[in-house]
């Protein structure tokens, strides 16, 4: 194989790699973090292909067989069986669109299974540790308490992604309707209701919020809802956030990512909760106190019924612990 041969090669995929990224953002109005990862995944691939195949490599000559060495050479990488699953997942996505798009006659991805992976089921707080997480923000606990009340009153009462709640702006709480408008994944929209505790911590911290502002001499109030930091009001977050207008700034995700861990471990909580615990909380703990499954479904934006099954098995899970637990015959 010539010097030459190899980029040659790499660059005719990677072409075909660019438009296929191209059509998630502009199309499939996919995430900025999920093309990022598709990316990553599907350049590595093309590379590994061109080394493998050299000059005569094109997408129609790929086989599933080397999608399997590929996949071989990252456990050789020491990766774990989800991150091989999260590469496969990213080129299945390349192959359909390439058999749709008719740049191929067939998908060869298909053939290849997914790596097993073990079923490792969140844990999640109980009701009662949840509220008093909740209940507690205080000064000494959080350097915005009514903010990060609110950060924790609609991840887990409303059940929202973290990226939805960081893209929350004030036009998206529908006061009369008693809901907020949640854009989710592919940019679908819902409305989640608004319960009376959630409500009750966003009127405190939008009318903190105002004078603030005021006080920071901001003439116009900014469109987004959680703030992170505003200029000339002495103590700030420790946090970083992207700059959106004059003097504040929106939440990142990892600064919400930071504040949860600190509530929770402030009350005893494990290190390992985040944003996304508090979802899987919501869900655990409706269908524990009686909601309807396909009600859970639609108030978490699930496209598939099979996701929210998930907390049926964590539901169960919980009741064989008890089981184990108390029954005289379970051991």
């Amino acid at each position: 194989m010539s010097a030459a041969s190899e980029p040659a090669a790499a660059s005719a995929l990677e072409a075909l790699v660019a438009a296929y990224m191209n059509m998630l953002a502009n199309e499939r109005r996919a995430s900025a973090h999920t093309i990022r990862a598709y990316e990553r995944e599907l350049r590595d691939f093309a590379a590994f292909l061109a080394k493998r195949g050299g000059a005569e490599q094109n997408v129609a000559s790929i086989e599933h067989t080397d999608i399997r060495a590929y996949l071989g050479t990252l456990y050789d990488r020491g990766l774990s069986k989800t991150s091989a699953a999260r590469a496969l997942a990213a080129i299945r996505g390349w192959f359909k669109w390439l058999a749709r798009s008719g740049r191929l006659d067939r998908n060869v991805a298909a053939l290849v299974a997914t790596p097993r992976l073990p079923k490792h089921l969140p844990r999640v707080p109980s009701i009662e540790q949840m509220n008093q997480v909740v209940d507690s923000v205080d000064e000494e606990a959080a350097s915005w308490p009514t903010r990060d009340k609110v950060i924790l009153e609609l991840l887990y009462g409303c059940g929202i992604r973290n990226a939805e709640l960081i893209g929350l702006n004030l036009e998206d709480i529908h006061w009369a309707n008693e809901a907020i408008l949640v854009r989710g994944k592919g940019q679908k929209q819902r409305l989640v209701p608004l319960g009376d505790a959630a409500a009750e911590a966003l009127r405190i911290y939008l009318a903190e919020r105002s004078a603030r502002l005021a006080a920071a001499g901001t003439a116009k109030t900014p469109a987004l809802l959680l703030n992170l930091r505003l200029r000339g009001l002495g103590k700030t977050a420790p946090d970083r956030g992207r700059k959106f207008g004059t003097g504040q700034a929106r939440l990142t995700s990892r600064s919400v990512g930071r504040i949860v861990k600190h509530l929770a471990m402030h009350r005893g909580l494990s290190a390992d909760v985040h944003p996304h615990t508090l979802r899987h909380a919501f869900g655990t703990h409706l269908l524990a106190e009686g909601a309807d499954l396909r009600a859970i479904q639609e108030l978490m934006g699930h496209e598939r019924l099979s996701t929210t099954q998930r907390y049926t098995q964590l539901t169960t899970a919980q009741l064989e612990a008890v089981y184990d637990k108390t029954h005289p015959r379970a051991n």
